[in-house]
């Protein structure tokens, strides 16, 4: 059984604020069809957010990673604190970030450097820590080659030369990538009440890909406001548009907002690649976007956005701070 604190001080939210089993259909991209990056490229316009299948990962990888996760946060506490504290990378629980942000979640964020995966689980696991290292590593290698695939598309898409242009950034060996498992524990005392398992953001990096079992939670917002939830489906990923894809996009694309709601009966697991560039690059519009426009954003690094973002609160726009006109 996973011990996390009691429900006080959790935020709940007003039901009337959710728009229910609303019909809004989440774009399905078939990544193995000619048609997909036009498609691509219209889901990321209209929502920010899109689910793939035909994805090349084996499900095996998936399944194999969902296990040793739920191995890994049905040991003691105890256990599993000593894989933390999340400074930012480690073990986690219910405090998101050191903003004063809460959720009724546990988790795990990673580098996607495998030296810090295998020295952070041998203190959980002794000298065989193989189990969950190799899941993790084949996993990760996986959908990042996924997430190549997704972004060159999108590039043909746009016609951007080369097609590369996005997805070399994150086979750059100085790539800030990040990987996050989370676990949201069932709820049984939530009765009616909908309960915030991870509040209302946006992801700073490029790009975000997901995963989880087959437990409900995932909500996103759309263009009016509106929260909509997503379906889950555990064979498939779905696909966030970071603010970092926003900006070199100048405002085309625009990263989702998203939340997850606790379940009072099941529990829920997701895995979380965010594909980042190195922390010199450079993020500012894509010049080949412009065709004469004036950029919103001001040029930045990954690096000052990445030091911003993590001074604020999840719900903040975080991009205000290098906007150059109004939206």
């Amino acid at each position: 059984m996973v011990v996390l604190s009691k429900l006080e001080h959790f935020p709940y939210l007003n039901k009337n604020c959710i728009a229910n089993n609303l019909l809004y259909g989440i774009p399905l991209i078939d990544l193995s069809k000619p048609d997909s990056k036009q498609l691509i490229v219209k889901a990321c316009e209209d929502f920010g957010f899109f689910k793939v299948i035909n994805h090349g990962v084996p499900m095996d990888f998936i399944r194999r990673l969902e296990s040793e996760a739920i191995k890994f946060f049905s040991l003691p506490l105890s256990e599993k604190e000593k894989a933390g504290p999340a400074n930012p990378f480690g073990y986690g629980n219910k405090q998101i970030g050191e903003n004063g942000d809460i959720g009724w979640v546990e988790y795990l964020l990673l580098t996607t450097n495998s030296e810090f995966i295998s020295e952070s689980f041998k203190s959980v696991f002794g000298d065989n820590p193989d189990k969950l290292r190799l899941a993790l590593n084949d996993y990760i290698l996986a959908v990042r080659k996924m997430t190549c695939e997704i972004l060159e598309l999108m590039a043909e898409g746009l016609k951007i030369q080369p097609k590369n242009v996005l997805s070399k950034l994150l086979m750059d060996e100085q790539s800030d990538s990040v990987f996050r498992l989370n676990h949201y524990p069932p709820c049984p005392e939530l009765g009616s009440e909908n309960l915030i398992g991870f509040g209302e953001h946006t992801d700073p990096q490029i790009i975000s890909v997901l995963r989880s079992n087959n437990t409900s939670g995932l909500q996103i917002s759309l263009r009016d406001g509106s929260w909509i939830s997503v379906p889950p489906d555990q064979d498939s990923f779905f696909i966030n548009v970071g603010d970092s894809l926003q900006v070199m996009t100048n405002r085309r694309f625009q990263s989702v907002k998203h939340r997850v709601l606790a379940n009072s009966l099941k529990s829920r697991v997701s895995m979380i690649y965010f594909g980042g560039p190195p922390l010199c690059e450079k993020i500012a519009p894509l010049p080949c976007l412009m065709e004469g426009e004036e950029s919103f954003y001001k040029e930045f690094t990954w690096f000052e956005y990445k030091k911003s973002a993590y001074k604020s609160r999840l719900s903040d726009n975080r991009l205000g701070h290098f906007e150059k006109i109004a939206a």
